[in-house]
Formats: structure tokens, sequence, C-alpha cells
């Protein structure tokens, strides 16, 4: 696993021993970054279900200003911790030890946080994770051009909406799938 493109390009990246955490696939985060637009002109990530924080890592690099990473497990967050320092991004990426369940409480209590790009991939057994898709549109914490981004299992089929997000996009990809919502 590694920085696809952008500003770190080729920095290899490590990920969490054992089945606890599903890192994104470079061929697959590479499409992702096709389909949404290959670079940033700034922009706040919120990745839950952090794992490597490769995919706010990848953005951070492909120009994001800013990135929240949730992740609970304390195995994961020094993970993502030597990723972020081996890129360089320390300055940039906020690391938040806590359910992703959480995550509204804890970005509401930060009036400034008007997400860009919202990646959800929780771990493919838990299906109920992506009802987090609604609460975050609900709750008015996405800015007016945002891009979700949820991969799951390819025979799970997610809602055709998120409130104004429609689906754009949802290829497969061997046995993930990615779900796009734009409004």
């Amino acid at each position: 696993m590694r920085v696809i493109s952008g500003s770190r390009k080729g920095i290899p990246l490590k990920s969490l021993a054992g089945n606890l955490t599903r890192p994104t696939s470079d061929k697959v985060k590479e499409s992702i970054f096709n389909m949404i637009g290959p670079y940033f002109d700034g922009g706040i990530v919120v990745e839950l279900f952090g794992g490597s924080g490769s995919l706010s890592i990848e953005s951070l690099s492909r120009g994001a200003d800013e990135a929240y990473i949730f992740e609970k497990n304390p195995k994961a967050c020094s993970i993502i911790r030597e990723n972020v320092a081996k890129c360089r991004f320390t300055d940039e990426v906020h690391i938040i030890r806590n359910d992703a369940r959480n995550a509204v409480k804890s970005l509401q209590s930060s009036p400034t946080i008007n997400i860009d790009l919202l990646f959800i991939d929780p771990p493919y057994a838990e299906e109920k994770y992506y009802d987090l898709t609604l609460e975050i549109v609900k709750a008015g914490l996405l800015s007016n051009h945002a891009i979700i981004v949820c991969e799951h299992e390819k025979h799970l089929t997610l809602p055709e909406s998120y409130g104004e997000y429609i689906k754009t996009k949802n290829p497969i990809y061997g046995n993930s799938a990615i779900s796009i919502y734009m409004k």
C-alpha cells in the first residue's frame, strides 16, 4: 500500500496486521480518485473507520487542506500516526480515537467544519454503519459540493440517495463496491 499520486506520491504506508482492518487496495483507491476528481483545490476530508488513514493521506497528497480521521482501535491509531508522520501531514491531520458512531457529535463541536469529502468504509459485516451517512447529511456537516464515498461488500445495495446526495456511481472491484454520492 502506498500514496498513489500528488505531493507524497510513492510513499509506502503501513496497515494493521491481521484482519481487524481491511485497507483499501491501491487499485481501488486509484479508481476512487479517478472518479471523484484526481486533485483537489483545498477542502476538508473526514474518514470514518480510518484503519491506516490511507484515504485521507491520499486526499491530502492530492491537495485537500485538512483531514479528520475517526478510528477506535488504539493500534490502528498508532499506525495512522506513523503514516501521517512519514508523509509529513501531522499539522493537517486530526486523529480522533473514538467510535465512528460519535462522529456527528464530535464534528458538531467544531463550528468550522464543512466536509468536502466523506469516506465511509466500515467493516463489511457491519451494514448498520452506513446509516451514519444520513446522520452526517441531516446534521448539515457537508458542503454544497461535498462528495460521499462508501466502500462496501459488492452484494450490499446502499440507498439511491442520502438526503439531497444522489448515488452517481457504483462500480465493483472484486468483492468490493464503491458507491459515490453527490448533490
